[in-house]
């Protein structure tokens, strides 16, 4: 028997990065998994279910239908989330209020939608993805280092305030992740390749974080194994938050 095997689990932004990756990995060792996102193009036996978390009736709707067909909910993965550059002149008040929406507030409205059903699960697990940057000072990141410093004091809020329930919640805090974002964000730029090396040479490993080695400490936060474990944010940032090795 698998580690997962019987559990049933949610995963937002599921159909790419980082919550396709866990969603995958969560399948393969023996959970049914429902990925909530704006794109349901999933692949067996993963369920895509359409699902735009900065709207409260869409969210209870997806949660509904991924109970409905799953027969029940013991795992949330709080995954879906945008990015943001610059400095707080930067961006305007819409911006701001835009990325908090997603980053924030998605995952008020999914884990609100969600309490009822954990709470009738013998193994209700909640992982909410963070970012290095709730403990760093990042360059051109003010908007969304304050929204994932938002997400890491959520986690300890929400992990404290149902203890009773038997809810476990935790977090994960990468560091820069090699995603579709950041290919992007690379693209953009005047020269990708020096970029890149930029990015990599910040982390003390040189190298960015895979998507799957995320997945894996995510799965570890939402799996029985890890039973003892919530209130917890656990860094997968090649040392980044606390190595400063001699170059």
């Amino acid at each position: 028997m698998s580690e997962f095997t019987g559990l049933r689990a949610v995963v937002t932004g599921g159909a790419s990065g980082i919550g396709l990756a866990t969603a995958t990995l969560l399948a393969e060792r023996g959970a049914t998994v429902a990925c909530l996102d704006l794109d349901t193009t999933v692949e067996k036996p993963l369920l895509g279910i359409r699902c735009d978390v900065t709207d409260d009736t869409s969210v209870r709707d997806a949660v509904s239908a991924a109970v409905a067909a799953l027969g029940g909910l013991d795992i949330v993965v709080n995954n879906a989330g945008i990015g943001a550059q610059g400095t707080v002149e930067d961006n305007d008040d819409a911006e701001w209020a835009r990325v908090f929406d997603v980053n924030v507030h998605g995952i008020v409205r999914v884990t609100r939608a969600a309490l009822p059903h954990l709470r009738s699960s013998q193994h209700a697990a909640v992982v909410n993805t963070c970012s290095i940057a709730a403990t760093m000072g990042l360059p051109q990141r003010a908007l969304y280092s304050a929204t994932k410093g938002a997400v890491q004091s959520l986690t300890y809020a929400m992990a404290v305030d149902h203890l009773a329930d038997g809810i476990r919640v935790n977090c994960v805090n990468p560091g820069t992740a090699d995603t579709p974002w950041i290919g992007r964000l690379l693209a953009s730029a005047d020269d990708p390749a020096a970029e890149r090396a930029s990015l990599e040479a910040r982390q003390p490993s040189g190298r960015l974080v895979t998507a799957t080695e995320i997945a894996g400490a995510i799965a570890y936060l939402a799996g029985p194994r890890a039973s003892a474990t919530t209130g917890v944010a656990l860094p997968v940032d090649c040392g980044m938050q606390t190595l400063r090795p001699r170059r």
